[in-house]
């Protein structure tokens, strides 16, 4: 197979452009895919100052590496969720990214600030792990954000993501939820704005660019996800696209032009309930915020069990198999 730009012998090809493409082509097709979201959708203006949450795996790090390369001002946050060997393993490869190439990470650590980890504070909570993970990382990036003098949090959120996401939330018809899954959120009182520049990158693209630009990163599921439902609908999807090409990418950005606006007003209606959760300040719908009441949860509980909690490792994946 040839590259579809300059005809060199591709080492890549992306079916759902009907294209191969040679290594330099390839990293130059990310540039622009990322590009064009950020230009499309205004995520990030010049001059903003932009905070990237970092797990140690190939979405963030490689967003990272593109928001740099595209000539954006970008520092790292890594949360370590106190996930036994995992969160220190992904810890690594987080830290060692921002070390070898000089750039600045913040890291914090939930179970050292906060006095839990994901497994104690889900089990405390009656959680799913998942969504125990999910409320803390939103509520402490955006308060790092806040706190650091940020203009805006962009996550490592890709094409795959967003099209499972928006697949569970079309099967239940989440209004509200289908509100909020925009590329962008903007700032409010309480919060910076939010941006996802990957979504027109699938996973195999950022786990091919991650090795083509020599990002070392944490190929191991988190082993608090298994039975997550999205993993699921990912399959669902993977399944569709593997007998038609450009589904996933057919899907959510048609969404995103024909369809989001219309359940907009459904995510208008609970932002204009928000008020200070009288324990952080962080707005909530209630007198006390979602994090505020894990954190009371977890300490209520009658003993910490993370070192107890298996979190055996999944079979390592070859970094290569983009």
């Amino acid at each position: 197979m040839k590259c579809r730009s300059c005809r060199q012998p591709a080492v890549i090809e992306v079916r759902r452009h009907n294209a191969g493409f040679c290594a330099g082509c390839f990293l130059r097709h990310c540039r622009e895919q990322v590009a064009r979201a950020i230009h499309d959708h205004a995520m990030v203006e010049r001059g903003d100052r932009v905070l990237v949450p970092v797990s140690g795996g190939k979405d963030s790090l490689g967003l990272w590496d593109l928001l740099l390369d595209l000539g954006y001002e970008a520092d790292g946050l890594y949360l370590g969720l106190g996930i036994g060997e995992y969160s220190d393993e992904s810890r690594a490869f987080a830290t060692g990214f921002a070390e070898g190439r000089g750039l600045s990470l913040r890291v914090l650590d939930l179970p050292a600030e906060h006095g839990f980890g994901i497994p104690d504070g889900a089990a405390a909570a009656r959680r799913v792990p998942c969504s125990a993970c999910g409320l803390s990382k939103r509520h402490l990036f955006n308060e790092a954000a806040l706190e650091g003098g940020y203009d805006v949090v962009a996550t490592g959120h890709n094409l795959d993501d967003e099209a499972a996401v928006l697949f569970g939330n079309v099967l239940h018809w989440s209004t509200e939820y289908l509100g909020r899954q925009l590329p962008v959120l903007p700032a409010a009182r309480g919060f910076v704005r939010k941006v996802k520049p990957l979504i027109r990158l699938g996973e195999r693209e950022m786990a091919a660019y991650c090795v083509l630009r020599g990002i070392d990163y944490i190929v191991e599921e988190c082993p608090m996800a298994e039975g997550n439902r999205h993993l699921g609908y990912k399959a669902a999807l993977d399944a569709i696209e593997e007998r038609s090409p450009g589904s996933k990418a057919s899907f959510y950005l048609g969404f995103l032009e024909r369809a989001s606006h219309r359940f907009v007003p459904d995510a208008t209606v609970e932002q204009e309930r928000l008020g200070p959760c009288i324990s952080c300040g962080a707005p909530t719908t209630g007198e006390v915020c979602a994090f505020c009441r894990l954190v009371e949860k977890a300490h209520a509980a009658p003993a910490p069990r993370s070192e107890a909690v298996s979190v055996g490792r999944p079979r390592r994946r070859a970094r290569g198999d983009a």
